[in-house]
C-alpha cells in the first residue's frame, strides 16, 4: 500500500440545474467540464446515500469525450468518502447493462455509470452520470430527490491530491485505504450471456450460412460484440461494423433509430441484405433489430420475446410477467393474457422495474424507445435482446420475417409510431400540455370522423411494491377502438424540450396486416395535431424524427 495522499475540503457553490431526469443528470459536455460541476454532483450523490464505508463502488461509462478525466475525479472522490474498494472497467469503459452485470455479481454498494445514452459525444455535444443501487438498476426517485436536494445546498466536496490512477491496465493499486480494481469490462457480462442462451445453437446457425451485420456505431458494445458474436459465436469476421469505441462515435449519433441507423433499414430492405440487421446505442442499453424484408418495432419486439423466452435456456421455465412502459405498444399484453402472467404499466424509466424485477413480479421488461431487457440485470440491455432474437432465430429455424408475421396472425398486428419534436421552445411545450389537460375531463364522449374518445387521463403510476405514486407521467387519450394518442414531454435530452407523440392502432384482421404504417394511422395523426395544438405550440410543421 503506498503513503496516504491528503485528503483535500474544496469549497464550491451550488449549481441550480443539478436535478437528474429520467435516467441522471445529462448536459452539454462543456457544463460538465465546469470546475466543480462533475464533482459537486458526485458529492451530493455521497451525501445522499448511508452505510458506504468500506463496500464497493462499480465505476465506468461508454467511453465519451470526457469520461477518462471525470473518472479520475470520481475515483479522488470516492477513495475520500470512504468507499473500502472501487472497480473499474479498463479504460474507463464499462457498458450500462454490464455496469448493472458487475454491480449485481461483485454484491457492490452500488455504481457510478457516465453516460448520455444515445445522445451524441464530443466537446460540443453531450454527457451524463447517474448512480446505480446495490440491485444494478438506476437509483429511485426517493434518492435522485436526494441527491438534486444536497446539489441546491452544497457548499464543500471532499477528495484527494495526488497522481492520476492507471485505468489502462487489469490489476489492482491504492488510493489512500481504498483499492482500485480495474477488471476486464467484457468479461462478467459475457459469462452472464452463456449462461441464458444457447450458444451451441447459435453457434450451428452461424455454421449454417446465417449472415449478420451489427453495427456498434462507434460505442461501448463493440468490444461485446465482436468477443461474444465474432469470437463464442463464430460469426464471420466483419459481421460488426463500427466496432471500436470513439470518445466522438466517430461523428455518429449513436442513437439505433430508423433515422440514425437508416444505412442498416437501406442493407436489410435490399438484394443484398444479410439475414438480419442490428444495433445498439451509445451506452449499449437500447437495440434495433432488422430481418431481411422485415423491420421489427421495439414494441413488437418486446412482445415475440416474451412470447418465444421459454426457447432459451434461461428462461426456460417460462416467465413470470411482463412490464412495459406506458407509452409502449399494448401488443405485449396480449402475450401475457395468454401467457396467464401478470402484466404492469409503468412510467418511462428503467427505474419503475426494479421493484417489480426485485419481488419476482416479471421477468421480461421493455420501452418502446428500443430498450428490453430482463431480470439478468436491472438496466435495458441491446446485445442481450440480439442475442435473444438470435436463440429464438436458431430455435425455430424460422426467418425474421416469418417470425413476425406469424406472431401478428396469431396475436394481431398492433401499428405504432412515435412523432419526436426535439429541442422546441420549453415555454411551447410546457403549454401543449397544460392545454391537454384542460381538455381531459370534457375529451371522454366525443367524436372525431370514426374516433370516440373512451377515456383521457394524465397517467399516474402506483407501484405495487413500494407503494410509492408517480403522476403526470404522460397524457393518455384512448379510443373506444383499443387506439390510442399519447403526448409526452421527455427528460432525455440536454437542450429545448422534445416532444413525444405516440400513436396506435390494433388491427385484428391478417388481411389488414400489410398496410404502410403512417398511412394505417393518418387520421390518429391528423388528430393528434388538432387536439394538441403541435404546430401552434411548437412551430413545427412535421416532426424532428418519425419511428
Amino acid at each position: 500500500m503506498t503513503a496516504p495522499l491528503p485528503i483535500k475540503t474544496v469549497a464550491t457553490k451550488p449549481f441550480a440545474d443539478q436535478r437528474p431526469g429520467t435516467s441522471g443528470l445529462r448536459k452539454k459536455t462543456k457544463v460538465f467540464q465546469q470546475p466543480h460541476y462533475l464533482a459537486n454532483f458526485v458529492q451530493s450523490i455521497f451525501a445522499s446515500l448511508e452505510g458506504f464505508e468500506g463496500k464497493a463502488l462499480v465505476l465506468g461509462g461508454d467511453g465519451r469525450f470526457f469520461n477518462r478525466e471525470a473518472i479520475q475525479i470520481i475515483l479522488k472522490m470516492a477513495a475520500a468518502a470512504g468507499f473500502g474498494e472501487i472497480i473499474v472497467g479498463r479504460g474507463g469503459i464499462l457498458s450500462t447493462p454490464a455496469a448493472s452485470a458487475v454491480i449485481r455479481h461483485e454484491q457492490a454498494f452500488g455504481g457510478i455509470v457516465l453516460s448520455a445514452s444515445h445522445n451524441p459525444g464530443g466537446p460540443d455535444a453531450d454527457f451524463g452520470i447517474k448512480y446505480n443501487i446495490s440491485n444494478g438498476g438506476p437509483a429511485p426517485e426517493k434518492i435522485t430527490e436526494a441527491i438534486f436536494a444536497h446539489s441546491k445546498v452544497i457548499e464543500s466536496y471532499r477528495t484527494l491530491e495526488g497522481p492520476d490512477v492507471n485505468i489502462d491496465e487489469i490489476g489492482h493499486s491504492w488510493l489512500v485505504g481504498t483499492k482500485v480494481r480495474v477488471i476486464d469490462p467484457v468479461a462478467i457480462y459475457r459469462d452472464l450471456m452463456a449462461s441464458l442462451f444457447d450458444f451451441d445453437a447459435i453457434k450451428k446457425l452461424f455454421a449454417s450460412g446465417f449472415s449478420m451485420k451489427f453495427d456498434a456505431m462507434s460505442a461501448v458494445t463493440g468490444p461485446y460484440a465482436k468477443a461474444i458474436l465474432e469470437g463464442d459465436l463464430g460469426a464471420a469476421p466483419g459481421t460488426v461494423l463500427n466496432g471500436e469505441p470513439l470518445p466522438d462515435f466517430g461523428h455518429h449519433h449513436p442513437d439505433p433509430n430508423l433515422v440514425h441507423a437508416k444505412h442498416l433499414y437501406d442493407l436489410a430492405m435490399s438484394d443484398a441484405a444479410p439475414d438480419m440487421c442490428a444495433a445498439s446505442d451509445g451506452d449499449g442499453d437500447r437495440n434495433l433489430v432488422i430481418g431481411r424484408g422485415q423491420f421489427v418495432t421495439p414494441s413488437d419486439s418486446l412482445a415475440i420475446i416474451a412470447a418465444n423466452a421459454h426457447l432459451a435456456p434461461g428462461y426456460r421455465q417460462g416467465i413470470a410477467g411482463v412490464a412495459r412502459s406506458m407509452p409502449t405498444s399494448r401488443a405485449a399484453d396480449r402475450v401475457a393474457a395468454k401467457l396467464g402472467v401478470g402484466m404492469y404499466e409503468t412510467p418511462t424509466g428503467w427505474k419503475f422495474f426494479g421493484n417489480l424485477l426485485d419481488a419476482g413480479k416479471v421477468t421480461v421488461c421493455g420501452e418502446e424507445s428500443a430498450g428490453a431487457g430482463s431480470n439478468h440485470v436491472r438496466e435495458k440491455d441491446g446485445l442481450w435482446a440480439i442475442l435473444m432474437w438470435l436463440n429464438i432465430l436458431a430455435a425455430r429455424q424460422q426467418s425474421v420475417k416469418e417470425i413476425v408475421r406469424a406472431h401478428w396472425a396469431e396475436f394481431g398486428r398492433h401499428y405504432y409510431s412515435r412523432h419526436d419534436y426535439e429541442e422546441v421552445a420549453t415555454e411551447g411545450a410546457n403549454a401543449l400540455v397544460a392545454g391537454l389537460r384542460a381538455k381531459l375531463t370534457s375529451l371522454p364522449g366525443q367524436s372525431f370522423g370514426a374516433l370516440k374518445v373512451e377515456a383521457a387521463d394524465d397517467f399516474a403510476y402506483h407501484d405495487p411494491i413500494d407503494g410509492s405514486m408517480s403522476k403526470q407521467q404522460g397524457v393518455r387519450v384512448l379510443f373506444a377502438d383499443g387506439s390510442r394518442i399519447v403526448y409526452r414531454l421527455s427528460g432525455t435530452g440536454t437542450s429545448g424540450a422534445t416532444l413525444r407523440v405516440y400513436i396506435e392502432r390494433f388491427e385484428p384482421d391478417p388481411a389488414r396486416h400489410d398496410l404502410e404504417t403512417q398511412a394505417a394511422l393518418a387520421d390518429l395523426i391528423a388528430l393528434a395535431e388538432q387536439l394538441a395544438g403541435i404546430k401552434q405550440h411548437t412551430g413545427r410543421d412535421k416532426p424532428s424524427v418519425i419511428t
